[in-house]
């Protein structure tokens, strides 16, 4: 069995070596190194520094889609699958028809909701109570694919996205043999995707400044959702405060939301549209992220005092 395997984060790093260790892999494309980190230092992707760990052949085009000479030698190498993990690049109608059982997409969704860019955040920021990956076959549409596989995860209360991602990342990969096994052996029927969709777009810094007219339900969602990155915040007195974890309280409160009813070691207390929100760890300005018993072990955070 021939497969090309196309990635680029972390996220991918399961299924590449899953892929490796269980069928082989002829060749990876992955995104074009890039500067990282306050000395601009070239980094590969995490995708090619496995292959290389495996000496397998590494493509790495600016665009996929203009580089005539890397989709001839995909048409040469007549590969059966080529198998996409957040790859970074839209495929071509001329490289999708390349491989002979089609290309195969991880989507960490249970589609058809939440195709796009961002979809484990965004479940969790929508509240849902179940996330999981889906394997599909591609089209020239946006995660518009016929569906193959999918396996269900529970969202917890207090599970962040950064949480939800690695599950996902390792399920993902055995996921993703099933899928190939199935395929090679006639025994899955597509499915195609009928119903309720919902863009999942990047995030972005906008997005992740706290609204405390939101119920406190909403608040917490939009914590979890945006931990590890980009962070929720508000501003307490001039200075962002990233907060990293919350919880909803069962206690009303009658003061205006975004109001600081209570500090204690346990968090801060905060007044939202419809309840109070317990702040339980936050980050200042040159500062490392911290619990509030940490916080307020040498500092100070005033009752009565506003976060906008």
């Amino acid at each position: 069995m021939k497969i090309v395997f196309m990635g680029t984060p972390d996220f991918a790093v399961p299924s590449l070596r899953k892929i490796i260790n269980t069928f082989g892999v002829e060749c990876v494309f992955t995104q074009p190194d890039k500067p990282k980190g306050r000395g601009k230092k070239i980094a590969y992707s995490p995708v090619k520094e496995v292959a290389l760990e495996h000496n397998i052949k590494v493509l790495q085009p600016m665009k996929l889609k203009n580089d005539i000479e890397a989709i001839e030698y995909l048409k040469e190498l007549k590969p059966d699958f080529i198998i996409v993990v957040a790859f970074g690049q839209i495929l071509t109608k001329e490289v999708l028809d390349i491989p002979k059982y089609g290309c195969i997409n991880l989507h960490a969704s249970l589609l058809p909701m939440y195709r796009g860019a961002a979809p484990l955040n965004w479940a969790i920021i929508k509240g849902e109570k179940k996330s999981g990956n889906t394997t599909m076959l591609m089209d020239v549409g946006l995660d518009t694919g016929d569906m193959l596989l999918k396996d269900e995860v529970e969202i917890s209360e207090d599970m962040t996205a950064g949480n939800l991602h690695d599950i996902l990342m390792e399920r993902g990969a055995d996921l993703l043999i099933k899928t190939i096994e199935g395929l090679y052996g006639g025994d899955i029927i597509p499915e195609k995707q009928e119903g309720e969709t919902f863009y999942a777009k990047m995030l972005n810094k906008e997005l992740a400044l706290i609204n405390w007219n939101n119920s406190a339900i909403d608040i917490h969602n939009l914590i979890r959702g945006l931990n590890p990155w980009p962070i929720a915040y508000t501003n307490y007195e001039d200075k962002s405060m990233k907060i990293y974890e919350s919880k909803v309280l069962k206690e009303d409160s009658k003061k205006e939301p975004g109001t600081i009813v209570g500090v204690s070691k346990e968090g801060i207390k905060v007044a939202t549209l419809d309840g109070t929100l317990l702040i339980k760890k936050i980050q200042f300005p040159n500062g490392k992220p911290l619990t509030i018993e940490q916080y307020i072990n040498g500092n100070e955070i005033k009752v009565n005092s506003k976060l906008y």
